[in-house]
């Protein structure tokens, strides 16, 4: 299964949200990359269980990843995965 998301945080896939989002990817039993998409490209996918990997990507708000999930949890790993890429940061007050 796989699904095209836009990245809401402002911080894009680093620090906190990819921190969300690994954590999130290695809560299910499913093999799950993660992918930057530019103009209806994917570009080289990695594993979403790497917070290493996951913030090597570069990725920043208002961009889309492709999400590839496949096992047991497969859709509801990527439905978990879209929530926290859709989700604006809490916390993040300004003032």
């Amino acid at each position: 299964m796989e699904r095209v998301v836009e990245v809401v945080p402002e911080a894009g896939l680093h620090a906190r949200p990819a921190a969300k989002f690994v954590e999130t990817a290695n809560e299910y039993d499913a093999d799950i990359t993660v992918a930057p998409v530019e103009d209806g490209e994917s570009g080289e996918a990695v594993a979403a269980s790497s917070m290493i990997a996951v913030t090597s990507l570069g990725v920043k708000n208002g961009e889309e990843v492709r999400l590839v999930a496949e096992g047991d949890d497969a859709e509801a790993a990527l439905d978990a995965l879209e929530d926290v890429l859709s989700t604006p940061e809490q916390g993040e007050g300004e003032g």
